[in-house]
Parts: structure tokens; sequence; C-alpha cells
């Protein structure tokens, strides 16, 4: 969101705020939809604004009027460009704003009344009791708006996308007017093009801090979730029970969305290329030597020369001209005289001469008659100019980074990592170093799946510890999502009473949630969920709060669903098969039993080693893992398997 003093006077809309109520005139009530338009506008949450006047007045249509007209005609407060009137809108005798407004308005504009009223229907039947009208008097918009905070937030959100054109509209501001409308005509990006960033901007560095992108969805701070009616909560969940194929599937598929940025070529570690790398020149772009030796006339064969200087590497090309008789002593690398077509290496001659205490070399013997062409790189030999060096869609590792630096492509274009908020919730939980007080421990589920998310690659935002309340869940989620394209949350998510978290994402924020419980163990009560916001898609991850069931399914979904937004052509963790090292039963549910992966020089399987105790919350069984055991579900034909069996591993740590 943007500070008032970061936003431009050019853009920032005057608004007048009117509270229309004959008890709040008489200070019976507290105006409360007045004030709550002018925080949403002062602090800028749906666009750039600033209150420049505002007032109360009785249920009389002439002192409605009289406020009215001199705002609108700007007679003593300046540039008013939008006037709210909330109050008086509905069925009651003394609900007059509308007709007061529509005697001073000189154009009508339905649409903004209809966008409102429709807005609203879609939360209470009891809108189209609403007769606001909108309109244009001069310059100035004129909104009616009913009497309650909720009823004004929801209207000024749902104008928000179309106000600051109309003002400009209404302004006359043609350079802005024709902004907009260029951008109304082009097509709205898809996932290959979505946020390209043009050539001449300023590459950015993973190293910069993320720029939270524009808030413009409803910032409700208050969740319209009860968590007070315990006895009525589901007891069984409502969400079918998938497999792990079908709930990775539907993340794969809903992580769709690639944005391509621009970054040095020493900061492209880790990301994918989102364009082929050709060469500027070639390499070498001279004829190069490939050995310390001299440079020689291949035809005058073994014997005899004079040598008439050297040629060292990072020296300029044909200093002098090898004659037949004659030779260019020369390193690695180095230019190859022009009139030379072979090199000897330093160890098939012998020197016959030298002078100045042994400085300078005069005559050399070739034991061996070379060839032509010999130990010379001809120009292009390893690149050839213009030569597609690398490939759109190529994970930049060390050395795509050095082949960036050899063609002297310094600026790539690459598709951005996401940016993914990490949170822990209940309210039970201490930061790692406070006191721990009876009842509570400490939180460990973050820092490690912080750990996790970073150790491969990505930003990863702490957006710490949330208690079990609705109201602090929203608030959370808000910010969260204001900065992260990917939010992850240990907690929250299986039957007890305070797992509030889907029904805070179903209420309150609209999220689609696509799964809430995955056939596996562990980690049944894992959800996954979409937003699509103004500022693109997010995903959620709701992870369960077993520090074992969160770490796995970590590994198992979020980690997945990130390399794929990054647009890496392999997003899974890799499948190795390995022998059992120990005996294991089966459970009900497939199992992904943490492992310690060894791979013996002798051996042509890797062999697994069980961590122990398998308990979800047992997060000592996590401890040198780098492997998940794929065990499969009892059947009455198999319940366990054995020593030496060949099974399926996830590698999720080096080994």
């Amino acid at each position: 969101m943007e500070s008032k003093s970061e936003t431009s006077q050019k853009t920032l809309i005057n608004f007048g705020v009117l509270t229309v109520s004959d008890r709040c005139y008489r200070k019976e009530l507290e105006d409360k939809s007045g004030a709550k338009l002018k925080e949403l506008i002062g602090n800028c949450i749906f666009f750039p604004g600033k209150v420049v006047v505002d007032t109360c007045v009785p249920d009389e249509i002439d002192q409605i009027q009289s406020v009215l007209q001199q705002w609108a005609g700007g007679l003593s407060v300046g540039s008013v460009d939008v006037i709210i009137t909330t109050g008086g809108t509905g069925f009651a005798p003394r609900d007059v704003t509308p007709e007061a407004t529509r005697a001073v308005i000189e154009k009508e504009a339905p649409g903004l009344s209809l966008a409102m009223l429709k807005s609203s229907l879609d939360i209470t039947p009891l809108a189209m009791l609403s007769r606001a009208v909108c309109g244009i008097r001069g310059s100035t918009i004129i909104i009616n708006m009913p009497g309650s905070t909720k009823a004004v937030t929801e209207c000024l959100h749902s104008i928000s996308a179309a106000l600051p054109h109309a003002v400009d509209l209404v302004r006359g501001s043609l350079a802005e007017v024709e902004d907009t409308h260029q951008a109304m005509q082009v097509a709205p990006p898809g996932p290959a093009q979505a946020g390209e960033q043009k050539a001449s901007e300023k590459p950015s560095s993973p190293s910069d801090p993320p720029v939270p992108p524009a808030r413009r969805f409803l910032q409700r701070k208050e969740s319209s979730v009860d968590d007070t009616r315990v006895a009525h909560r589901d007891r069984h969940s409502p969400y079918p029970l998938l497999s792990v194929d079908e709930a990775l599937g539907i993340v794969l598929r809903e992580s769709d969305s690639h944005v391509a940025t621009l970054v040095n070529y020493k900061d492209a570690l880790g990301y994918v290329l989102a364009k082929d790398v050709f060469a500027k020149d070639s390499l070498p772009p001279f004829p190069a030597s490939i050995k310390d030796g001299y440079a020689v006339v291949s035809a005058d064969g073994a014997g005899t020369r004079k040598v008439l200087g050297h040629s060292t590497a990072g020296s300029r090309p044909n200093l002098c001209e090898v004659i037949p008789g004659y030779c260019v002593r020369v390193n690695t690398g180095a230019p190859v005289p022009k009139g030379a077509d072979a090199v000897v290496e330093v160890e098939q001659t012998v020197l016959l001469k030298e002078a100045d205490e042994g400085r300078t070399e005069l005559e050399v013997d070739i034991l061996k008659a070379p060839v032509t062409s010999q130990d010379i790189r001809p120009v292009g030999f390893d690149i050839t100019a213009g030569e597609k060096v690398l490939a759109a869609g190529t994970l930049v590792g060390p050395s795509e980074v050095g082949l960036l630096a050899t063609v002297g492509m310094t600026t790539v274009k690459v598709y951005k990592k996401p940016i993914i908020g990490v949170l822990s919730t209940g309210n039970e939980l201490v930061e790692p170093d406070q006191p721990v007080p009876r009842g509570r421990i400490r939180d460990s589920n973050r820092c490690m799946l912080i750990a996790a998310l970073t150790t491969h690659g990505f930003h990863v935002i702490d957006a710490g510890v949330v208690k079990d309340t609705p109201d602090s869940i929203l608030r959370a989620l808000h910010d969260v999502l204001a900065k992260a394209d990917i939010v992850v949350a240990s907690g929250g998510v299986s039957m007890g009473e305070k797992d509030l978290l889907k029904q805070v994402l179903n209420v309150d924020l609209q999220a689609k949630i696509h799964f809430g419980r995955v056939f596996m163990k562990p980690g049944k009560p894992t959800t996954f969920a979409t937003l699509n916001m103004d500022s693109g898609k997010k995903l959620f991850f709701g992870l369960p709060g077993n520090p074992v069931s969160a770490i796995v399914t970590c590994n198992l979904y979020v980690v997945p669903a990130a390399r794929k937004l990054a647009c890496h052509s392999q997003p899974l963790n890799t499948i190795v098969r390995a022998k059992l090292g120990f005996d294991s039963d089966l459970d009900s549910r497939p199992e992904y039993h943490r492992v310690l992966v060894t791979w013996q020089r002798d051996e042509d399987l890797p062999t697994v080693q069980s961590t122990g105790e398998q308990a979800s919350s047992r997060l000592l069984s996590t401890r040198s893992a780098n492997g998940l055991l794929l065990l499969p579900a009892r059947s009455d034909e198999v319940k366990s398997v054995g020593a030496g069996t060949v099974v399926e591993c996830m590698l999720i740590d080096r080994l």
C-alpha cells in the first residue's frame, strides 16, 4: 500500500464525506459509517485519495442539497472530486438523500449505483431496499451509500476499479484517460507473458526486498466466521478423501502463473531462463594456441628456428608475423601470430641459444615435424557468433552462469521465483527464545518450513505465529497475501473447534478450496486453496500442525508447486528404487516413512534405514532423513514388507 507521501498529487482523489442522519447530527449516535469512509480513503486501501472535507447533516432535503451544491461548486473547500453520502437511502419516511441528490446532479451515473447494488446483493438480499443515486454535478461525482460501516466498505470496494478512471474523465485528464483506454485494448497477459519486464528496465536481484503488490481486494479486519457455537461445528469433514496423486495433480494444475523478469547474470543461479541466449561473438575470437610452445610454419618440418618474440594470453593478435625459419613463443590461450599454422608444445623442443642471462630465447630446435593446424583452436571452435548457447527453460547452475559470462550476456530474462509466506497457527505456541508457560509449547514448524524452502532457493517471508481466532487469522492472511505468491500455514486445518483456517478462507476470502483431506500418513488434513486477486493468483497450503506431517507435506506439495511456478521442467522430487534395510508393517493408509538413504560404491541400489518411531508428532523421526519411503497401504494379501525388498523412495535431501 502506498503511503500518502508517496502518492503523486496528479493521481490523488479529493473526497468529501457527508453523513446524513438525524441521530448522528444530534450526537445521539456515533457516526461510524462516516468514520469508516474516512479510514478507507485516508489509508488508500482501494486507491490514492484523501478526505478534504466532511460534515454531518440531519435528514432534511434542503440541508443535504445545500452541502452538495457548496462542495460540488467548490465555493469554500476547493476542488472536491467525489462526494460520498452515507445514510438516508432506505424506505423510512425520513430517508430523503436520493431525492436531494437527484435534484442537484446534472447527469446521472446509474452504472455506479448498479455496481454497488449487485455487489451488495451477492452478500444480502436486503440490499434491494437501497435507493442510492449517483451522478455528476460540474466536475464532481456524487455517490449515495447506505449508513452502515459494512455497507460503505462493500460499496466502496465494488466501484474502486472504475472510480479513478471516472475522476480522470470528469477532470478532463486526457493523458490519464488515454493511458487507461490503451491498457483496455491490450489482451490480458497469458501465463508466458504475464508480468514480462521490458529489456530497458533495471534487472532485479534476488537480494532485493520483495515489493508487495497493490492491495485492491477487500481488507476486512473483522471475520464473519462465528467460532462461538462449538456444538454446531462439523463432526465429519465435508471434503472428499483424495489420493496423493489426485491432490498433487490439482496442485500442479493450479500452479500455472509464470512471470518473467530480468536479472543480472551473477544473480541468475537457480532461476529458469525465459528466453534463448545467443552468443554475441565467436569463441575464441582469434586462432588460439592449445599448448604452451612455439607457433611455427608447419612446412618447415623439424629443425632449428629463430625465435622472433612471444605471444601470451591477453596479448593483441598479430603483433608479429611468423615467416619460414622463424617461430614465436606462445602460451596456452594466446593468439597464434599471423603466418603460423601450427603450434609445437614446449616438450618437443630444445633451447639452442639464449641471451640477456636467460631472459631472451634466440634459437630452439623443433624435435618433431608438426602438421597443419596442430594444437590450434580456430575462430569459433568453441562457440560461433549467433549460436544458441542456452535454451529457454534451462535451469541456471554454476556452469550456466559461467557460460552467460563467456558470451557477455550480463542481463538475462528468467522466470520469477515465487515468494512464499510461512506462518504457524495455535494459541499454544510461543517463540523458541521465550519462556514456555504451563500448557504451551515452542513453535518449531515455522522455522523448519522456512529452512526447508530456503534450501530449495526460494525467498521466504516469516509471517509469525497467529492466534486461533477468526479475526487474527484473517488479519494475518491479508498481510501475508499482500506480499507472497504462496502462503503456507501449519495447524488449524483439522476437525478441532479451533481449526478455523478453512472457514476463514471460505467465508471471508472467498477462496476456492480444492481439497481438504488426502489419503496418506502423515498429512491427512492437508488443505490446498487458491485465491484470485487483483495482483494475481495466490496459492494457499494448510499443512497439519504436527511437525512431521508439516515437513512431509511441504516436500510433497509445496516444493513442487513452487518449482512449477518458477517454470522448472521437472518440479517433482526425484524417486529412486532402493533396498529396504529393515522390516516394516504396513498402515491402512499409504505411508511416507522417514528414512536415511545411503549408497555404497559396490552396491547396485541404495539402501534405506528407518529414522525410528514414526509418530507424526515426533520430530526426531526427521533427523538426518534424506528420503521418504513410499510404502503402499496394507491389503489383505500384503500386510508388511521385509528387509531386502526393493521399494520406491523419494529423495528430499542430498545423499
